[in-house]
């Protein structure tokens, strides 16, 4: 009797081997702050990130005819630099097989420098800032368009459609606030406006009496602010206090579902205009609203804004390890680089640099406190 129940455990043992054998762990590590201020952009994208693992898990991949367990290892940058650095080495130092991340152009950038040395391909599906992909890092990429295009399209937008002629510029002096700011200032003057104020803040900041006294003063049409939604709400709630009542813009980081909570109540219908780097129409809609309703039904919450391209982000990721049969990064980076994936988001495939190719934006306002979409454009 023993010696029949010591065989049947070698079996399932050399069972269990077999098994394992042919099977291959993937890791994907995933990075965005979700601690701190901007807390629920981070979780949205960390949503996205596990939406696309499950469907891979459900699906029983195959990456070089072994079936493939997708693994995600999720870190918490709040935001901030140093954190983010720190996070990267874990993830590192866990041997991932590929990073979705950072969210902010301030923790993404200087964390690239880390995956780019060990070798590891990196997309980023909310960092913004164009230093991201011209520091030469072959592991670097993007699924959304740059500040240049997000700036540059909302202060042509502001000059042409809205017919803003003086304007007030503000950033939170972050990577990506800043530099989204000095595109839409740029923008702005070569399409024949005027920036009558320059202001600056920190993306912590909840008073802004003394800026926007100074703003005031200069009657601007537009007030223009570079920065997160967690910082636009306060300072739309102060404008209105100061009977402020021009066009409030703004990049991607204020675009989101939660804005008119945070401005409580003080934001006029059509006052507020903001892009979203991304964007679908016609025929891609369906597919867009399919994931939002999926998105919703999983996690019981809205898309706030990056979610899609978290979700397409790992999606990319896995069909170039399917088509290099690896999951080494190594072997599947060059099937990365030449990606032709079409996602939720759209067509994804990469210039040179890593950057999206043909990348869209959307720009929207805000009625009744529901964000509507004007227009997609490229």
């Amino acid at each position: 009797m023993q010696v029949k129940l010591n065989l049947v455990a070698v079996a399932a043992l050399i069972a269990a081997g077999t098994a394992s054998a042919q099977e291959v762990v993937v890791k994907i590590g995933h990075v965005g702050p979700t601690s701190g201020a901007i807390a629920h952009l981070g979780k949205d994208n960390e949503n996205g990130a596990r939406m696309a693992i499950d469907e891979l898990n459900a699906k029983g991949v195959m990456i070089g005819g072994k079936k493939a367990k997708f693994e995600l290892l999720a870190e918490d940058d709040g935001a901030d630099p140093k954190q983010g650095t720190a996070a990267a080495q874990k993830l590192v130092d866990s041997k991932v097989n590929g990073v979705i991340g950072h969210l902010n152009s301030g923790t993404t950038i200087p964390a690239s420098k880390i995956y780019f040395d060990a070798g590891i391909p990196q997309i980023s599906p909310s960092a913004t800032n164009p230093k991201y992909t011209r520091q030469g890092y072959k592991t670097a990429f993007r699924v959304v368009a740059d500040d240049t295009q997000l700036g540059g399209t909302l202060g042509r937008y502001a000059v042409k459609e809205l017919k803003g002629k003086t304007f007030a510029v503000i950033d939170d002096r972050t990577a990506y606030g800043q530099g989204v700011a000095e595109e839409f200032a740029k923008a702005v003057k070569a399409s024949g406006g005027s920036i009558a104020e320059q202001q600056f803040t920190n993306d912590k900041a909840t008073d802004f009496t003394a800026i926007l006294t100074a703003i005031k003063a200069k009657k601007p049409d537009v007030v223009f602010f570079g920065g997160m939604d967690a910082v636009a709400g306060p300072m739309l709630r102060q404008m209105k206090q100061l009977g402020i009542s021009a066009k409030f813009m703004g990049g991607d980081g204020i675009c989101s579902g939660e804005l008119p909570k945070l401005a409580a109540g003080s934001m006029a219908d059509g006052q507020v205009v903001c892009a979203e780097a991304g964007g679908v129409e016609g025929a891609q809609k369906a597919g867009m609203d399919k994931f939002k309703d999926d998105f919703k039904k999983k996690f019981g919450a809205d898309v706030q804004i990056y979610a899609p391209y978290v979700y397409d982000a790992v999606m990319v990721m896995a069909d170039s390890m399917v088509k290099a049969g690896s999951a080494d990064p190594a072997k599947y980076l060059p099937a990365l680089a030449k990606a032709n994936y079409k996602g939720v988001t759209g067509n994804i495939t990469f210039d040179d640099k890593g950057d999206i190719k043909n990348g869209a934006l959307t720009l929207f306002t805000y009625k009744g406190e529901k964000r509507e979409q004007i227009a997609v454009v490229r």
